[in-house]
């Protein structure tokens, strides 16, 4: 979702000085852009040409002559013309190869690669230095360049028997580049102080504006553009993890080859190039490090990947004597459209690529999408590295100052390390009166809102999950209800709905209150009373925030409720460090909608009353966190992700009828490769001891209608149902579960029809004590376990899929067609 939304945040930095020379290197006899070459001025000046062979070299000096240099290519020197700014180098082939380079003694940049890989310790400021801290001002901005834009207005003429008329007029082009001339399409600056204590590293922000919003867009702040360190075992770029070329196994992953040494802040490197072994599309990284002659340290790094987006990165240092390292001073990031065989929706807007699938080799017209552009560059400043550094408030990665969105002009004049040209100034008068006149900012608001099932009007916020659905006990739910917003108050929280079922003829509501207590650990504290009902055996975590789902295929086949009054007071917190916890205290009042008597003791009980207290917890260990001035909001969702919930009844307690512990856990991880497959892990257990009724056991989730035919069953796929598991056919006091799900890329079937496959395979196994003690129900245990497994082909059309699941293994039944279950696939796409 990051990586869309920055697709429409995109930007460019001017950079001013008294000499500069713009060009582009390309390949003699392809004419195909270099990307990644080294031009040198004869003053000593160095530039790294672009992912699109372009370059830009500046310097205090009159450049006289540049000296061009690639990979595979022989040196290009070229005389600087007074008169003449841009110039096309185009470099001849040697006849050596990357290609045909072998890892072997022989190669001189192993030798120096192993090096920079044994002195990495020795090298790593956050190894080396006990402490540091500095500010740092980042720019970022999307973009075009205007310059590339053919920006003619075309005519488009159509011929019959009788005549010649003009049908069209194409001046899309022609405004694109007027726009981009004047400014830029977003921008968004910030300025930020970074500590580390040895242990962490924290950034503060200072201030930070973006154009169109008065209030920040708090996400893309955080985004991991790329990786803070070049030493990370692990480099990140764009959201996604490599294995970094400097990592203890990259020799395993990586051809190196020496191309040349040169000088980097006065101290002699060596420049050595490295590209991932995999011949594979969007296999890993190449790019260039340059690597100090004497210590080993990295002085410089150039990294790209080249896909769907074209991505480089490059990190620039500054060496410090007394100190004998180098030390990050600059990284510049930036993306540019790659290719890719589908359009991408993002936002309402449409990316379109040239497909590499024969079929799709069509001509088309170029857009605004080809020539856009993200730039974004961080110049660090005022680096102490010898005053003791202490972290307040170490529990969140970023911290934005409550008045950081609020600093006057003469701040960014301070901070602001590279002036804003006329492009930059006109940006944020445009977009800002753009914004209040289409009102983005409350349109994204209002988005948000939608997203998470909420509709908001003035100071509240409708529930649209309350509004209308269907089970086969109610039949047609209707209702009402929501919560107060911001507009209400921010430290204050009023809450509810009511509802009616057409079948049942019963009314069912809720009602609570909550204040915070805190603002830095989103501390709330409230109560609640409910009437409602719920369906049996299903686990709920108190920290889970309910889905918003346009359709629940479980409660629309489910018929086993029961009812429940209940009054709840429930403390919410994140004090701890990256999680989420909520401890509460119930009094419940239970009747069984359905014939059920739960004997205990010689005791019959059809209704039954309990008083329990609820600890749950979720940990999200690398998940990254950033306290903003409205709260501590979780930027980066990782995974994986741990809940662990214990609930405890309370003995005579306000007439609590039963005594018994619950515990419940789930661990979830999700891994995205990058040639667009997943993989999901989803692993459940529980186990309730004590004396406990059937409606608050376990049931593992089943989503089958028990009906005699395959297409009498057909329903919608539930995300962690099983499928072929019948309702309320398993009941248990204990269990554990494992799901499987492996995503394939999207496949070419037919024009604009590319499914998805997914792989998916669950299991259970549980047990059920004292089984004799629940009537009314006829029902089986998991002890012998629960097997399914199935094919899902999603997104066939418009959203919609199909999936076959099949029953194997000790609960496999009889009749061949009672293990099969076929369902319907819903995603919604919302191009994010």
């Amino acid at each position: 979702m990051k990586q869309c939304i920055l697709l429409f945040f995109f930007f460019t930095l001017s950079l001013k000085a008294q000499f500069q020379v713009n060009g582009i290197v390309k390949d003699a006899t392809t004419q195909k852009a270099l990307p990644f070459a080294s031009i040198v001025s004869d003053d000593g000046s160095s530039s790294i040409s672009d992912v699109d062979g372009k370059f830009n070299i500046v310097s205090k000096n009159k450049i006289l002559s540049l000296a061009v240099s690639y990979v595979g290519y022989q040196k290009n020197t070229t005389t600087v013309i007074a008169s003449q700014l841009f110039y096309k180098i185009l470099l001849q082939q040697k006849t050596d190869n990357l290609n045909e380079v072998r890892i072997s003694n022989v190669n001189p940049a192993l030798a120096i690669i192993k090096k920079t890989i044994e002195n990495k310790a020795e090298n790593n400021p956050r190894k080396r230095l006990k402490n540091f801290e500095y500010k740092s001002y980042n720019k970022l901005i999307v973009t075009a360049n205007p310059d590339s834009i053919n920006g003619s207005i075309d005519s488009v003429f159509v011929s019959n028997s009788f005549e010649t008329y003009l049908k069209k007029l194409d001046s899309t082009d022609y405004k694109f580049k007027q726009l981009v001339k004047k400014q830029h399409l977003f921008q968004t600056e910030k300025v930020s102080k970074f500590q580390f204590d040895g242990k962490r590293l924290k950034e503060t922000i200072l201030g930070t504006k973006m154009a169109g919003f008065k209030q920040p867009v708090y996400e893309i702040l955080t985004f991991n553009l790329q990786s803070y360190s070049i030493y990370d075992p692990k480099y990140e770029l764009f959201e996604t993890k490599y294995n970094s070329p400097i990592a203890d196994n990259a020799l395993n992953d990586y051809n190196f080859k020496l191309l040349d040494t040169v000088a980097v802040n006065g101290r002699n490197t060596y420049m050595i190039y490295f590209k991932n072994k995999k011949k594979k599309k969007a296999a890993g990284l190449e790019g260039i490090l340059y690597v100090d002659e004497i210590n080993y340290a990295v002085a410089k790094a150039i990294i790209r990947i080249k896909g769907i987006l074209d991505i480089s990165s490059v990190h620039e240092f500054e060496f410090i004597p007394e100190k004998y390292l180098w030390f990050p001073t600059v990284t510049t990031f930036k993306i540019v459209k790659g290719t890719n065989d589908d359009d991408i929706k993002i936002l309402g807007g449409t990316i379109e690529f040239d497909g590499d699938i024969e079929e799709d080799l069509t001509t088309r017209k170029r857009n605004e999408t080809d020539y856009i552009y993200l730039l974004s560059k961080t110049t660090n400043f005022d680096i102490q590295y010898t005053v003791p550094v202490a972290i307040k408030k170490p529990i969140v990665q970023v911290e934005i100052k409550d008045n950081a969105i609020n600093k006057p002009e003469s701040f960014w004049t301070e901070f602001r390390k590279d002036s804003l040209d006329s492009r930059s100034e006109k940006t944020y008068l445009s977009l800002d009166s753009i914004s209040i006149k289409k009102r983005i900012e409350s349109k994204l608001n209002f988005g948000r809102k939608i997203l998470t099932g909420y509709l908001p009007y003035s100071f509240w916020d409708f529930d649209l999950r309350k509004i209308l659905s269907y089970n086969n006990y109610e039949g047609l739910r209707l209702g009402i209800g929501g919560t107060t917003n911001d507009f209400f108050s921010k430290k204050y929280r009023l809450e509810g709905y009511a509802a009616y079922g057409l079948r049942d003829y019963n009314f069912k509501y809720n009602a609570g209150a909550s204040a915070r207590v805190d603002k830095f650990s989103n501390t709330w504290i409230g109560a609640s009373y409910t009437d409602d009902l719920r369906d049996i055996a299903s686990t709920d975590y108190a920290v889970d925030k309910r889905a918003f789902k346009i359709y629940d295929p479980r409660t629309i086949n489910f018929n086993t409720f029961y009812r429940y009054e209940r009054w709840r007071v429930a403390l919410e917190t994140r004090i701890i460090p990256k999680t989420e916890s909520v401890l509460a205290l119930a009094h419940t009042f239970v009747t069984p909608q359905f014939d059920y008597t739960y004997n205990l003791n010689g005791t019959s009980y059809h209704s039954y009353t309990m008083t329990t207290a609820t600890l749950s917890i979720r940990w999200n260990p690398r998940s990254d966190y950033m306290q903003t001035p409205s709260g501590r909001i979780e930027t980066e969702k990782r995974f994986p992700k741990f809940t662990l919930q214990l609930t405890q009844s309370i003995p005579e307690v306000l007439n609590n009828d039963f005594s018994f512990t619950k515990i419940d856990f789930k661990a979830d991880y999700q891994i995205k490769y990058l040639n667009g497959q997943r993989t999901s892990l989803l692993f459940e257990a529980g186990s309730a001891f004590g004396d406990i009724p059937l409606p608050q056991l376990y049931s593992n989730s089943p989503n089958n209608l028990n009906q005699e035919t395959i297409f009498k069953r057909i329903t919608f796929a539930g995300k962690n149902s099983f499928e072929t598991m019948y309702f309320n056919e398993f009941f248990s006091s204990e269990f554990m579960s494992f799901q499987f799900k492996h995503g394939f890329s999207r496949i070419f079937l037919f024009k604009k029809i590319k499914p998805s496959i997914d792989f998916v395979s669950r299991m259970a196994w549980g047990n059920i004590k004292s089984k004799e003690n629940h009537v009314g129900l006829d029902f089986k245990t998991l002890n012998k376990g629960f097997f399914e497994s199935g094919l899902e082909l999603n997104q066939i059309f418009n959203g919609f899929g199909l999936g076959g699941y099949y029953r194997y293994g000790p609960n496999h039944l009889s009749d061949v067609k009672d293990n099969i279950a076929v369902k319907l696939t819903f995603i919604l796409d919302l191009g994010l």
